[in-house]
């Protein structure tokens, strides 16, 4: 049996150090809320102060369930919560533990603080199968929501 692994490692400025403790206290308020549930919203990825106390840069990664939707639902709530603005994306690889077919690749998404909503992202799998197919350029740029 294969393992499917999804990875992910990035930075956000919160801005100044005290908004980045929020970010920390929400994420610690919401987790509880999850807790128990069937279907938890904010899970998947783990928070830290990208360079310990005193900083505004917030660090996400994958906590070994690696749920790039929870990361998201999580940074537009911090967006809302904090006044973010401008945009801020991601890379995700996905890996497997065996080799199988369409079980590697990678993702990336961004999005816009301000307007709290996602504006785009693109697999390298669709990305690929399109380009292999023979689908013009437009189609495949297409494939970034």
């Amino acid at each position: 049996m294969a393992d499917y692994f999804t990875h992910f490692s990035c930075v956000l400025d919160a801005g100044t150090p005290e908004k980045a403790v929020q970010a920390l206290d929400l994420h610690a308020r919401l987790c509880a809320e999850d807790e128990g549930s069937d279907d938890p919203e904010y899970s998947g990825f783990a928070i830290a102060l990208q360079d310990g106390p005193g900083t505004s840069v917030l660090w996400f990664h994958d906590d070994g369930q690696g749920d790039v939707e929870g990361l998201i639902a999580f940074v537009l709530r911090l967006a809302a919560e904090i006044d973010l603005t401008g945009l801020w994306g991601f890379d995700s690889s996905f890996t497997c533990s065996r080799p199988r077919l369409e079980a590697f690749g990678g993702g990336a998404q961004v999005i816009d603080l301000g307007a709290r909503k996602s504006i785009g992202w693109i697999s390298t799998h669709e990305w690929l199968t399109a380009a292999l197919n023979g689908e013009d350029i437009d189609a495949v740029e297409a494939l970034v929501q």
